[in-house]
């Protein structure tokens, strides 16, 4: 038995999964229809749609005009491999690590491409002492855990003399946080993610510091035809105003142009990081006011405002992972939360999408509904001791 009754409003758009993420609001494939499908890629009306998400990218995100932006194959996961397979063995590596995904890069780097490389690591909810990273090094590291519900909080700790590049795995923190250009060489993300585009695409930002790399230093390693962003010694400018390496799914270029053009119409980046911080609050705000959940994020200042992850806190939890996989259940069996399980390397908890196309009012909405999962499966702990 429930000692909550079920709560009477519900989430109108039920979907907080961390990727793919929720589409706009008042999304519809119709949407969709001057996708230039059944057409090249190469033809002048699908440069046209690649140049025009190129450079709509970076009106939003503020990029700066001498920084490279380019669509590369395989998600943000090819974007990152392609800048670590290309870029790293010129000097010595540091690799942050405080999830999945970083420690995802430093297995690549280390055990891949045998790099010299520091490894510096967090656990879940903390992230590395930026202050003592030696950034005479090439440092790579992720923007916002996905996994882990963290962020970096500024760029104040990066040099703006570092000698070394700084490689930036930034796939759910593009378009929702406010990104310091000028400390970062490289940024990749996915479209998939804040703005809840479709996957298999990643964007890949160089500055000139990272264009230079490219330019003067050859790996030992051979690279794979998807990797090479230089011929003859220099970069491959196609790349960067859409003459993509593959074919793109032009169905999925319109539905980020889509995206982007939404994007426009609430304000822009500004707007964007606005929506995800109000979402990220009204989670707060409950997690503050129950004593039996936290946010596993330990420092307010690094908390993520797109994955926030919980961790439930009651004595009477014996076996936090199946407790936590049971209120995510309920909340999918009732229809009101979906995919907000933690993530299968992190600790149990919960992990709710607070992205820009999340509205504020589902996130309001559902707090409620898991007060009265987590309700019921005490109630069910308690009958079945």
């Amino acid at each position: 038995m429930t000692t909550t009754p079920a709560p009477a409003a519900r989430p109108a758009n039920p979907r907080f999964s961390s990727g793919p993420c929720a589409k706009i609001p008042g999304y519809s494939l119709d949407m969709l229809a001057e996708a230039a499908l059944g057409r090249s890629h190469r033809a002048a009306v699908g440069k046209t749609k690649l140049k025009e998400a190129i450079e709509t990218t970076r009106e939003i995100l503020g990029v700066p005009a001498d920084y490279r932006i380019g669509i590369v194959p395989a998600s943000d996961t090819g974007a990152v491999e392609m800048a670590l397979w290309s870029m790293l063995g010129a000097r010595k590596a540091t690799m942050l690590a405080w999830e999945s995904f970083g420690a995802g890069w430093v297995t690549d780097v280390v055990k891949q491409l045998k790099i010299e490389a520091e490894v510096k690591t967090a656990d879940y909810g903390e992230i590395v002492d930026l202050a003592t990273v030696d950034f005479e090094t090439d440092v790579v590291f992720t923007w916002n855990g996905t996994t882990s519900g963290v962020r970096v909080p500024n760029g104040d700790a990066i040099p703006a003399d570092r000698a070394g590049l700084t490689i930036c795995d930034a796939t759910s923190a593009a378009f929702a946080m406010d990104l310091p250009w000028d400390k970062l060489d490289v940024v990749t993300f996915s479209w998939q993610k804040v703005l809840g585009g479709e996957a298999a695409h990643g964007m890949l930002i160089l500055s000139p510091r990272a264009v230079e790399r490219l330019e003067t230093y050859t790996p030992a390693w051979p690279l794979p035809k998807i990797f090479r962003l230089t011929k003859g010694g220099k970069l491959i400018e196609g790349v960067f105003v859409g003459e993509t390496i593959n074919t793109p799914s032009m169905l999925a270029v319109e539905d980020y142009l889509v995206s982007l053009n939404w994007a426009k119409s609430v304000g822009g980046l500004k707007g964007l990081v606005d929506r995800a911080t109000a979402n990220a609050a009204a989670v707060q705000a409950f997690v503050d006011a129950k004593p039996w959940i936290e946010n596993l994020a330990v420092d307010p200042a690094t908390a993520s405002t797109t994955s926030v992850c919980l961790k439930f806190t009651d004595p009477r939890i014996t076996d936090g992972a199946a407790f936590a996989k049971a209120v995510a259940k309920r909340l999918e069996r009732e229809g009101v939360a979906l995919d907000v399980g933690a993530y299968r390397d992190a600790p149990p908890g919960l992990r709710i999408w607070c992205g820009s196309t999340v509205e504020t009012a589902d996130v309001a909405a559902l707090m409620p509904w898991i007060e009265w999962a987590f309700e019921a499966e005490i109630a069910a702990l308690a009958e079945a001791a």
